[in-house]
């Protein structure tokens, strides 16, 4: 901290992208303090808080942890929203040891978990970080979560994704998605299944190494998990994961044919912007479900983002390093986002 002082600040990293610009503009209709939007660009940051109505416009760089800090300094930050992924955890490590709170949108695993074990600096420096937040995961953890309660415990959890393939996605999440495509193996032994989603009837999912699968495994204590992936359009669905079982979009890792591919998808739009989500929970016969449709993913996950980031700098959240749905505080999220509907199946009802 610069001077003793209190930072009030609240810098967006990829505040200008898909996800960003809906936090930024979320944070920054409430005018309670400065909202930053920021990234490599720093023309389309400007560009963004203009639009907003924040605070100015900040160039960071996720990839260089001591310029990072210096910005933190110079503009007061006292919570990073992080909507792009970091190569490491040097970005949480550098906001929790100066008491910064930290809100995560992202959805890889291998990232997530080395976070968690940051709990004792962020609990010592005052400082809380929120993983797993967004709509998956994010809202899937929720669900899970209530679908697991209902049980009072399960063996078994299965979460479905469906995104809507017209939606505009952002760059960094086609780029994403598509690296997961890329990947011959799936993330789990556990194969395709029919899953009845309201409103968008049977639909094929696919294993997909979304991180709340590996996540719930550890919050909850649930010994198995799978989180399976569709697209509205049942044709492209079935294209691309069977492309991923013969291998032959390996030829797209080269970073070349990845950045065109990724260029290639964010232009084209096959589909609508629809989602929905379910969670089923097990515990040997009896089984408990939710589900959850909406439209616009990506707002959707500003949205929550935006949420989770108020109730954090309004102090009603623990310090440390937690997941969504690890937060009671959070609990009730699932059927509060406005423009989504929450149903509890087996029964279908709508609860919330």
């Amino acid at each position: 901290m610069v001077g003793g002082m209190t930072p009030s600040a609240v810098l967006v990293v990829g505040g200008y992208g898909a996800v960003g610009s809906a936090v930024t503009v979320a944070l920054a209709a409430g005018r309670s303090r400065p909202v930053l939007p920021a990234g490599r660009d720093l023309a389309r940051a400007r560009l963004m808080a203009a639009e907003a109505g924040g605070g100015p416009g900040v160039r960071v760089d996720i990839t260089d942890p001591a310029a990072f800090e210096k910005v933190l300094d110079e503009h007061r930050v006292g919570a990073v929203v992080l909507c792009v992924e970091p190569p490491d955890t040097e970005i949480a490590r550098v906001c929790l040891s100066r008491g910064v709170h930290l809100v995560d949108v992202g959805a890889s695993d291998r990232l997530l978990a080395p976070v968690e074990a940051l709990t004792a600096l962020a609990v010592a420096r005052g400082a809380t970080a929120v993983l797993s937040v967004g709509v998956a995961p994010g809202l899937t953890n929720l669900l899970a979560r209530r679908a697991h309660d209902d049980l009072g415990g399960a063996d078994r959890l299965d979460l479905t994704v469906m995104l809507g393939a017209g939606e505009r996605h952002g760059a960094d999440a086609v780029r994403w998605t598509l690296t997961q495509l890329l990947a011959r193996t799936p993330s789990t032994a556990a194969g395709s299944r029919e899953v009845g989603l309201p409103g968008y009837g049977r639909r094929r999912a696919h294993p997909f190494p979304f991180s709340d699968q590996h996540t719930l495994r550890r919050t909850l204590g649930v010994p198995e998990a799978t989180t399976r992936l569709c697209l509205d359009s049942r044709p492209l669905t079935a294209a691309l994961f069977a492309l991923r079982r013969t291998g032959v979009l390996g030829v797209a890792r080269h970073p070349r044919v990845l950045r065109a591919l990724t260029d290639a998808v964010t232009r084209v739009h096959v589909g609508g912007d629809g989602f929905a989500l379910r969670a089923d929970a097990r515990l040997g016969e009896r089984s408990a479900a939710y589900a959850l449709i909406g439209r616009e993913q990506g707002r959707i996950t500003g949205v929550v983002a935006a949420h989770v980031t108020r109730r954090l700098l309004d102090g009603g959240l623990p310090h440390g390093v937690h997941h969504i749905d690890e937060l009671p505080a959070l609990a009730h999220l699932a059927g509060e986002i406005p423009g989504t509907t929450l149903l509890r199946l087996r029964g279908t009802r709508v609860v919330g």
